[in-house]
């Protein structure tokens, strides 16, 4: 084959794959987010708040946008803990304790807020996939912890049903407002016994049902005020702690004699 030839060749050939890779769709989209606060300070007073995510959409589509057809599902979730679940019956008319699971390495905390419903973003699978949701978090029992496997989905069923009682876990539809065709803010509740830790705000980017990108922050929630300068002063140097509160005690006690004595 003359040299011509190849080069024709090899110019269709270069040609077909270029036009193939055109027609080939890319997900160019992403999604970035920012905290309202990246520090909360647990006071004596502190009755719970609200946190505001902001987010936007970077190469946006937007026919897709005019249709209204991008989803963002946002969470925040707490520092991991143990969890024990048990179960209570009455025998000769006291409560006791018969049976208990301990779930290891739960979120201590979940608030998630969407767009819409999750029913309308994409199918229970992906949510499943994603471990996205009150009901798809894999709650890890500890070995030995538990008898029979039913047994384990009893209590599975309770630990989210009892963190939705407590109001550490929370699901707000519709809590995910597109500001603008690229900015949305979301909304979500932070109770009064939040845990302390670091916690992290994930957002799931979803177009027509397929999830697409992901991007996540960090809060941090503190203990702060005299009541935390106790604790640590109790954790920190305990001894001098257990000294000054006998020392306390004791001139309490002195000075209510002194006060309530008799003459």
């Amino acid at each position: 084959m003359s040299m011509c030839a190849k080069a024709l060749a090899l110019a269709i050939w270069l040609g077909t794959a270029a036009a193939a890779f055109a027609q080939q769709p890319l997900n160019k989209e992403t999604v970035e987010i920012g905290l309202s606060t990246d520090t909360i300070a647990i006071t004596s007073g502190f009755r719970g708040t609200d946190l505001t995510v902001f987010g936007a959409l970077d190469n946006a589509d937007p026919l897709i946008q005019r249709q209204g057809r991008y989803d963002v599902v946002v969470i925040l979730q707490g520092p991991e803990r143990d969890f024990v679940v048990r179960r209570k019956d009455r025998f000769f008319g006291i409560w006791v304790n018969t049976e208990s699971v301990t779930f290891q390495h739960i979120p201590a905390s979940y608030s998630l807020a969407s767009t819409r419903s999750l029913q309308d973003i994409t199918t229970p699978k992906v949510f499943a996939q994603l471990g996205l949701g009150i009901n798809n978090i894999f709650y890890e029992p500890m070995p030995d912890s538990f008898g029979s496997s039913a047994t384990l989905r009893e209590f599975s069923t309770e630990l989210p049903r009892l963190k939705l009682k407590q109001k550490l876990y929370s699901q707000r539809m519709g809590d995910v407002q597109f500001l603008s065709s690229t900015l949305f803010r979301a909304t979500l509740s932070l109770p009064a016994n939040v845990p302390v830790g670091k916690h992290v705000a994930r957002a799931y980017l979803f177009r027509n049902g397929e999830f697409l990108r992901e991007s996540a922050t960090s809060l941090n929630i503190v203990k702060a005020g005299l009541e935390f300068r106790i604790y640590r002063a109790a954790n920190q140097h305990s001894l001098l702690y257990g000294l000054f509160a006998v020392f306390l005690a004791v001139v309490t006690g002195w000075m209510g004699r002194l006060v309530f004595r008799k003459d």
